[in-house]
């Protein structure tokens, strides 16, 4: 092996964890409702333990209702794992993928029993969230880590995950040419108006956390160094790193804005809201703006409604020309480098990674394979931590649970 690891816990200094011949991959992601009927459990779903009544959730289930009460993210995870089941046999790598929701059907314990009752044990987990932060990394752990737990499947699958992947090419370049591709379409709109000298502003959104939450991200010991909190700091980063690559973008104002606020409005939660952000650009004479959702990697309800729909029409009141830069979906560079993070960890037959090295490109990567103490916490109201996979008990020091 090239690293020192530690044969107690199977990772170095660095949360470098040692290839495994791992025998099935899991694809896990939010979950949708698949029709009218399924909107409200769904959301009581979403919502569980918060004491949210029907009536509240029927408010929010206006944007599934006008969708005829489908989320798209379903069949986006669909394709997905059907570009990553095609991009793994295209290498010769039979490994089955499996795929399990946090919030929908198929859930994540009972993908767990299939992969268990296929003759599986090695598990390679593979969240759809690209940032550190509890609901893209640490919640995904949580829902395994109690997976097992509630399924009785604990000591008998082994799960470890994924790093995150914000600062992969395979991440950010869906967005460098998505990022071309919208500012021409907004020039486009501009000259049709005879605006061709027209201020044009790029604006990268993602969602936004509450403020608890956002400055728990990322391990403790880099938090405490950390100009401003690791969420938005890595956002920056990929929005820094996508601009570079855009030569048509060079000398255009640019700004990281937030969408999706949700609970009690007392409590703080990461700002601007990209409403009120395109409310100050028009006023400051900004007359097109290019709206990248570099939060997302699928175009899901949130990148729907938020930005096709209400971020657009706040756009058209303002007189805003606007595009929206599409998301990675199952863009080949997209797909193509998920794969390649699995081929870091999985071992060959001299238990060596099939891929030599850890791609990165961005400020701030690669991410961790295993969680440092102390990552991404939140606690329950009794003050304990739910267990997880694929991280370190701050406690003991060891992989969790």
């Amino acid at each position: 092996m090239t690293q020192d690891f530690d044969p107690r816990t199977g990772y170095d200094a660095n949360g470098q964890m040692v290839p495994k011949a791992y025998d099935a991959i899991l694809l896990s992601s939010f979950g949708g409702p698949e029709g009218q009927d399924d909107v409200i459990p769904f959301l009581r779903n979403v919502t569980a333990g918060r004491g949210i009544p029907d009536e509240r959730l029927e408010e929010v289930a206006v944007h599934y209702r006008k969708n005829g009460g489908v989320s798209p993210i379903n069949g986006q995870n669909r394709a997905l794992l059907a570009a990553l089941e095609a991009e793994l046999a295209a290498r010769d790598i039979n490994i089955p993928v499996y795929w399990g929701n946090r919030n929908w059907h198929p859930f994540v314990n009972d993908t767990l029993k299939n992969i268990a009752a296929d003759g599986h044990r090695k598990v390679l987990l593979m969240g759809t969230g690209a940032y550190t932060g509890y609901s893209a990394c640490r919640q995904y752990r949580e829902d395994l880590g109690m997976g097992l737990r509630e399924t009785g499947l604990e000591g008998v699958l082994e799960v470890d995950k994924l790093r995150q992947f914000f600062d992969t090419p395979a991440f950010v370049q869906p967005f460098i040419e998505g990022l071309s591709t919208s500012l021409a379409e907004v020039r486009a709109q501009l000259s049709a108006k005879n605006q061709n000298d027209a201020k044009i502003k790029i604006v990268f959104v993602t969602h936004s956390i509450p403020m608890s939450d956002a400055n728990a991200a990322g391990p403790a010991q880099l938090r405490a160094t950390a100009s401003e909190n690791l969420y938005t700091a890595q956002h920056r980063a990929v929005a820094e790193h996508i601009l570079a690559n855009v030569p048509e973008a060079q000398g255009l104002e640019h700004s990281l804005v937030y969408q999706s606020r949700s609970g009690a409005p007392h409590v703080p939660w990461l700002e601007p809201d990209i409403n009120d952000a395109l409310q100050a650009d028009a006023d400051a004479g900004v007359a097109g703006v290019v709206v990248v959702p570099i939060g997302f990697i699928s175009d899901h309800m949130e990148v729907l409604w938020d930005l096709d729909t209400e971020a657009k029409d706040s756009c058209a009141q303002l007189g805003l020309a606007f595009s929206r830069a599409a998301t990675p979906g199952t863009h080949h560079a997209f797909v193509s480098g998920l794969v390649d993070l699995v081929e870091e960890r999985l071992a060959d037959a001299n238990g060596e990674a099939l891929r030599d090295g850890r791609i990165s490109v961005v400020t701030g990567g690669p991410w961790f394979d295993v969680c440092r103490p102390n990552c991404c916490e939140k606690r329950a109201l009794d003050g304990t931590l739910r267990p997880t996979i694929a991280g370190v008990d701050s406690e003991v020091g060891v992989p969790a649970p």
